[in-house]
């Protein structure tokens, strides 16, 4: 039996996978700032511990933990998933919607990272799953700011990666695109106070669609939390990991417009080193 460590449990992603570990005969601490909607969506499971948990806040993250070891001994899957969205313009977003989007997609994360590590490096094992995003490898208009918390996860998992590796210890970041949960709704996605008529065609499109879009996405959540199950499972685990087609294309067009653009300037970047 595995136990795993769920941040943002209460609904979403978050609840599926926790429901998916349960049904596997794992053990779950799933967190929440509001435990009892965990409990409200899975019930009272025998392999369940609802804990209350703000990511924000570093004495938290660390008595979550605390209460998950006391209770199960170890803690061998965390899946940082807890996290929100905010839609606008770089220019539009205020600083406080922005330390405030940093405090919890990354400062959470690595609050998380801090607390569970000494444990998995007593048992030299287990596995950290960071939830990145599409926009965490290919920026978009209107996701810039968002985006650029998850380019951090990215950054974060890739040394992460490194550093546990020689411990026993992996990690991996996944990049989901738009699967069909709440994350277009409010309660999951902010758009920014100022709103500037000069993005209109760019900032404003993308408001649109994401209206739109809202639960006719292309990704489908139970396979989502399946494919966390076969992650988990797997031997030799991914550094990276996308999920969803349209993350797919997006990382190829990506990486193909990164070499291109290489080859276009590549006697420029290959002429600043000191000349023998």
């Amino acid at each position: 039996m595995r136990t795993w460590f769920i941040t943002g449990a209460s609904r979403g992603l978050g609840s599926l996978i926790a429901e998916h570990a349960l049904r596997a005969g794992d053990a779950v601490i799933a967190t929440a700032r509001k435990p009892e909607e965990v409990v409200s969506r899975l019930g009272n499971h025998p392999k369940l511990l609802a804990v209350r948990l703000d990511v924000t806040r570093e004495s938290e993250t660390q008595q979550a933990v605390a209460e998950g070891i006391k209770r199960f001994g170890r803690i061998d899957v965390v899946i940082n998933n807890a996290g929100f969205g905010v839609l606008g313009a770089v220019e539009e977003t205020s600083a406080s919607e922005t330390e405030r989007l940093f405090a919890t997609n990354v400062f959470g994360v690595l609050n998380v990272i801090r607390a569970v590590l000494p444990h998995m490096r007593r048992q030299r094992s287990g596995h950290i799953i960071n939830i990145s995003s599409i926009g965490g490898y290919q920026a978009y208009v209107g996701w810039g700011v968002y985006g650029s918390t998850k380019f951090a996860i990215e950054g974060i998992t890739e040394a992460l990666h490194q550093e546990v590796a020689p411990l026993g210890i992996h990690a991996t970041v996944v990049e989901p695109g738009f699967f069909r949960t709440d994350f277009l709704d409010e309660q999951s996605l902010i758009k920014t106070a100022l709103e500037l008529a000069d993005y209109d065609d760019t900032v404003g499109a993308m408001r649109r669609f994401a209206k739109d879009y809202n639960h006719t996405q292309l990704g489908d959540p139970v396979k989502f939390a399946e494919a966390m199950l076969a992650l988990v499972n797997a031997p030799k685990p991914p550094q990276r990991l996308p999920l969803g087609s349209d993350t797919v294309a997006r990382i190829e067009a990506k990486n193909e417009f990164v070499v291109s653009e290489l080859n276009e300037w590549r006697d420029l970047a290959m002429s600043t080193d000191f000349q023998a």
